[in-house]
């Protein structure tokens, strides 16, 4: 039911509603219309295919090393003249790589 919340949410931001784990939707603003089903719909393909395009960036999140790592190689880079953190880094974006647009 969380999918279909966000998708209320980003389209109707100052609405009020509850959304109960049947998918029933209580609509607690008469001021704002209510989405359509299509509408709602929709805006979940909307958001599903947004959150798929970036399954790279949430890849890429977990296989960074830590600051404390990135900076420990940077400051032993900067001593040894080596490029181990421009390395890690660059593996990281080969390994999960931005989707073309």
């Amino acid at each position: 039911m969380i999918e279909i919340e966000n998708a209320l949410k980003t389209l109707t931001p100052n609405a009020q509603f509850a959304v109960y784990d049947d998918g029933t939707i209580d609509w607690l603003s008469p001021d704002i219309d209510q989405p359509t089903e299509e509408a709602i719909q929709a805006k979940l393909t909307e958001l599903r295919a947004e959150y798929d395009a970036n399954q790279y960036q949430r890849d890429r999140a977990i296989s960074y090393p830590s600051i404390q790592e990135q900076l420990d190689m940077q400051y032993w880079d900067a001593v040894n003249g080596t490029t181990k953190w421009k390395d890690a880094i660059a593996k990281v974006k080969t390994d999960n790589p931005k989707p073309s647009e």
